[in-house]
């Protein structure tokens, strides 16, 4: 296959000029100080280890030597993180080391270290997280031990036999670096990918479709997305390869699959994906399968409605593209955020009211975990056409000095002359009470009803 002509060159570079106008890139100050954010984080796992290993009766050589190690995944180690995007860490330790260790002994040196403002742990997840913010930035921790009596700075992933005799939890957590590794092992060109993929992050986010949780799609698979493009036109530059993607998944015939290589088995006893032999794989509606074992569904949340937004978003998109290429449309046009508020005329509004910033952030959280299985529902209401969940949420500190403002807070009907109010101002009454709000969205497309007929349904 030719490489890219010099049209589609100059497309790219108007692309990258693009990026950087629409702040898509991290500046120099930033990256130093994830750097040292970073190194930090290095001293404290390593710090983390060899207390608890000296809680375990260790010597001090032994305990030292236990070791430990931070391995980065997501859009960080992807190399296309953004102004105010997360770190994804994994802290991999060795087998004396629990995750009970890890809430209970990581999490206080964590607080306890210069520079952090915030730190949540949630130990039921799905898979084990704690949350936080380091000189500003924000990191995400998961953590898994090895069957290994230490962890050596030179260790890799890549091997499947480290994942022998570990829980399930672990498994899932060391699949974060091991899939990120592997797509950049994958691709033909780690630089065109890399300038493709934030293209699509920042059109994603713009468009409100970047969201696992809410049934769209998260980093990783975005990333799978414009890999396997990278892998079809191995040749092109940047911009070719994203007009490729717009008009090749908006026209994808789901649910076949994509993949970025054979799926094989491994040294494990667990379920691979397979659709032939398991009936839930058939479910997915876009199957979109890590590239490490064990191979797995990353879009296992998608439903039918977010289904047809993601098309649809990809069908503008691949027309935007046409233009942009016969020169009758700026790059930024792309970009352009999407009109969520004025989509629909009918909208669920949910809200999530707390009466601290922690218990809201707790709270909030198990609000939005449980928002995609509303609209899931809502698809099975007679005259439903579409259930649209917006991609966040949006919060609002509220100064009441009476129960009647509560409550209108409660239900989001709030005045301008709360909104305008100041703690000092509802401080000196005697009623005064701060309120924590975060309120979702749920855009309805409803069917026109026929003259004379009744609709019913149930959730």
């Amino acid at each position: 296959m030719n490489g890219p002509s010099p049209r589609e060159k100059g497309l790219t570079k108007s692309l990258m000029n693009e990026l950087r106008r629409q702040n898509a890139f991290d500046d120099g100050e930033n990256i130093k100080n994830r750097e040292a954010v970073l190194g930090r984080i290095s001293t404290l796992v390593k710090n983390f280890v060899l207390t608890v290993s000296k809680s375990c009766g260790m010597s001090d050589a032994v305990a030292h030597a236990s070791g430990g190690k931070t391995f980065t995944f997501g859009s960080y180690r992807l190399g296309v993180h953004g102004p105010g995007d997360d770190i994804d860490c994994l802290l991999v330790v060795p087998k004396h080391v629990s995750r009970d260790d890890f809430f209970t002994t990581f999490l206080p040196m964590l607080q306890e270290t210069q520079g952090v403002t915030e730190v949540t742990g949630i130990s039921g997840a799905y898979v084990p997280i704690i949350k936080s913010k380091i000189s500003g930035v924000k990191v995400d921790f998961l953590c898994a031990r090895l069957n290994l009596p230490s962890i050596p700075d030179d260790l890799e992933l890549a091997d499947d036999n480290l994942l022998k005799n570990l829980d399930e939890r672990c498994v899932r957590s060391l699949g974060g670096p091991r899939v990120t590794d592997e797509i950049l092992r994958l691709v033909p060109n780690k630089g065109v990918f890399q300038d493709a993929l934030r293209c699509i992050k920042l059109w994603a986010r713009r468009r409100a479709i970047y969201s696992k949780m809410m049934g769209f799609l998260g980093g990783v698979a975005w990333a799978m997305l414009v890999a396997r493009i990278c892998q079809l036109y191995r040749k092109q530059a940047a911009g070719a390869i994203v007009s490729r993607f717009f008009m090749i998944m908006h026209q994808w015939k789901w649910p076949q699959p994509v993949i970025l290589k054979p799926i094989g088995d491994g040294p494990l006893g667990v379920k691979v994906w397979n659709p032939y032999l398991y009936p839930q794989d058939r479910l997915h509606r876009m199957p979109i399968i890590s590239p490490v074992y064990p191979c797995m569904c990353l879009t296992h949340n998608v439903f039918a409605s977010t289904q047809e937004i993601i098309t649809q978003e990809c069908k503008r998109a691949a027309d935007v593209m046409s233009c942009i290429f016969d020169g009758g449309a700026p790059w930024s046009q792309l970009f352009e955020k999407n009109d969520f508020f004025l989509s629909y005329r009918h909208y669920i509004q949910v809200v999530a009211v707390a009466d601290s910033a922690e218990n809201l952030k707790k709270w909030s959280g198990t609000v939005e975990s449980k928002l995609r299985q509303l609209a899931l529902k809502l698809e099975f209401v007679e005259s439903v056409e579409l259930a649209h969940p917006y991609v966040k949420g949006f919060e609002l500190v509220a100064h009441c000095i009476n129960e009647k403002e509560v409550t209108e807070v409660t239900f989001n009907r709030i005045s301008d002359v709360v909104i305008n109010r100041t703690q000092e101002e509802a401080a000196k009454e005697p009623g005064y009470r701060t309120v924590y709000t975060t309120t979702f969205y749920i855009g309805v497309a409803v069917a026109p009803k026929q003259a004379g007929t009744v609709t019913v349904g149930t959730l």
